[in-house]
């Protein structure tokens, strides 16, 4: 069974041309989604289209960006088709995954998916070693200052843990997080950082 799928992303757009190829491709089922980004997982026509495919049929699309918008999620959501024993045709691109050569084209879709990854992942962690080059800290800033951590700790000595975080406006959580961060010692406010039993 041929299965059909077309999607334009803006009002603009039309998809006559996609569902004539496909139509004359002699689809047995043609399912659309106007005005759905690729990124975006929760398009009813892609939805419809993949609930009705089954082991052996082909889901058959004008080009293969048709599927996903990015290189990681097209290999996604082909892997996943390929292990439910579906086949995928691009019309435009000529590929056909049912033979040996849409096969290896998938394969070579994939290994630039990963690399794409690999390269992300390398440009993460260069910028991560340049900031802290700069003498920048990396990540989120700190919820609280040095010196709000001291004001807390001499406020923890006579008060609960929740009240002198609502006075900083922060989370208990968050309170107790930063004074480790901050290395002060917890046996300073061992008793306020105990929980508050109530009778």
């Amino acid at each position: 069974m041929r299965i059909g799928y077309a999607r334009v992303s803006t009002a603009e757009q039309i998809l006559d041309l996609q569902l004539s190829a496909l139509k004359k491709y002699e689809c047995d089922h043609i399912f659309s989604d106007f005005g759905f980004s690729g990124a975006n997982f929760n398009r009813p026509g892609f939805q419809d289209a993949l609930n009705t495919a089954g082991p052996g049929s082909t889901i058959v699309v004008w080009r293969l960006d048709r599927l996903g918008r990015s290189l990681r999620h097209l290999v996604e959501v082909m892997s996943d088709l390929r292990a439910r024993e579906v086949g995928v045709v691009s019309l435009t691109e000529g590929i056909d995954t049912r033979s040996p050569t849409g096969q290896f084209t998938f394969h070579i879709i994939a290994a630039l998916a990963e690399f794409e990854r690999a390269l992300i992942s390398e440009r993460t962690r260069a910028g991560i070693a340049a900031a802290r080059d700069r003498g920048r800290r990396p990540g989120r800033p700190s919820s609280l200052t040095r010196s709000q951590i001291e004001l807390a700790v001499d406020l923890l000595k006579s008060n609960s843990e929740k009240s002198v975080a609502s006075a900083l406006n922060v989370h208990h959580k968050t309170l107790r997080r930063q004074l480790r961060k901050f290395g002060l010692d917890e046996s300073l406010t061992s008793n306020a950082l105990a929980p508050q039993v109530t009778e």
